[in-house]
């Protein structure tokens, strides 16, 4: 196996780490933590056709579409000459399971090697894949980063809500804006501010619902699908700017559901193979923990009164139960009937599901299922929308047009 770079301790001081632009939301409250550890990052923005190039000259076409965006925009950026090679590091997230995602890190690492051998990668895993690097994650941290989590599933559905209907264009991105410099700033200072949730909720929800919106109607459209194309602008092409372009209201699901299914699957899977251990009761502990956490921000939504709650992740269990088993948890498995069922009984009665060309396991669980949730939900208009390098945004948009075209007769 070929050397690589480490990243060590010592670099937390030197060395900037570049982060891609996957979820501009709750990224940025989490970069925030690790800066009250000293750490130094940067969320990537540089979304041009020449990451996608990069992409494509440093990864083998085999490789899914997410794993080429993510390696083309970190090859793009360092090529730039914005970035000392000497004094970055990059930053990468592994999830452990089935899926190629957590070999990203090795087809980057080789990339690395031809050009810059001395840039070192963090993997922002928590399964224990990388034990010899200098870039951890405490106990504390962790928890820290539900919290961002929580945040930001907040600010994002709430900053949707508000710029599909916002009568001065604009007052939204600065409600939002106003608010991840907020929370960035308690969790960087060290304070325990950020834990007053039912608090910072409520001011959140107030603020965003204090925007002045039109009573117009909109066709309401879920994004649901492979996680990194759901959530990344680069992935997606923008997706939910296009649809407040086309006057509807995007529906993005929470983060929390995707950290939620990811621990379910632990012991769950411990249960399917009766094979119970120390790590899977450790999951079940965290899954309780979390699940109080999500029912806490759904009840203050509901007071509150302004914006439609998150989904109950035990809601979204029993609806995946009904079409598919909780132990296909290749992908996102699961997780993406459960969200398009939930979505149609709540009036959001058209979805988009966004996946990566031959990411095997969205196809079978996102396009597999959606007859038998159209059966159940006759309304439902679902369609899948296929994103790679050779796909054009202009066939992606038409294909969403003729979805709502088909919304509208509805």
């Amino acid at each position: 196996m070929a050397e690589y770079a480490k990243f060590t301790e010592d670099m937390i001081k030197t060395h900037t780490i570049l982060v891609p632009d996957m979820l501009p939301v709750h990224f940025k409250l989490l970069i925030s933590i690790f800066e009250s550890k000293g750490y130094k990052m940067e969320l990537l923005q540089n979304d041009s056709r020449a990451v996608v190039d990069e992409g494509l000259k440093n990864v083998h076409n085999d490789a899914c579409y997410p794993a080429l965006l993510v390696i083309g925009q970190f090859m793009d950026a360092l090529n730039s000459g914005k970035y000392d090679p000497d004094k970055t590091a990059l930053l990468i997230t592994q999830t452990g399971g089935g899926c190629r995602a957590s070999n990203y890190i090795h087809l980057l690492r080789k990339c690395l090697n031809k050009s810059y051998p001395q840039v070192p990668v963090c993997s922002l895993n928590f399964s224990g894949l990388e034990k010899d690097s200098g870039f951890k994650i405490t106990g504390g941290m962790f928890l820290k980063m539900l919290y961002a989590i929580l945040y930001g599933d907040l600010l994002m559905t709430c900053h949707n809500k508000c710029r599909a209907y916002e009568l001065k264009k604009g007052e939204a991105a600065a409600v939002l804006d106003k608010w991840q410099k907020k929370l960035g700033e308690m969790f960087r200072s060290g304070g325990r501010k950020y834990m007053k949730t039912k608090k910072l909720y409520n001011e959140i929800l107030n603020d965003f619902a204090a925007i002045k919106l039109s009573g117009e109607k909109k066709i309401r459209v879920g994004i649901v699908g492979e996680i990194y194309v759901k959530y990344s602008p680069l992935a997606n092409n923008h997706l939910e700017d296009f649809l407040i372009s086309e006057g509807c209201e995007p529906v993005v699901p929470s983060l929390l559901e995707f950290v939620m299914y990811c621990a379910v699957a632990n012991f769950n899977n411990a249960k399917i193979y009766d094979n119970a251990s120390t790590t899977s009761r450790v999951f079940k502990l965290g899954y309780k923990l979390i699940y109080r956490m999500q029912k806490q921000l759904i009840e203050v939504m509901k007071k509150q009164g302004s914006f439609e709650p998150l989904h109950d992740f035990e809601h979204l269990r029993k609806l995946a139960d009904k079409y598919i088993n909780q132990g296909v948890v290749m992908g996102e498995g699961w997780l993406i009937p459960a969200e398009m069922a939930a979505l149609a009984k709540s009036g959001v009665e058209n979805i988009i599901c966004a996946q990566p060309f031959g990411c095997l396991p969205n196809h079978i669980v996102a396009k597999g299922m959606s007859r038998a949730i159209k059966e159940d939900n006759p309304n439902a208009n679902i369609v899948a929308i296929d994103y790679d390098p050779g796909a054009t945004r202009v066939n992606q948009e038409n294909r969403i047009k003729l979805m709502l075209a088909n919304a509208k007769k509805q």
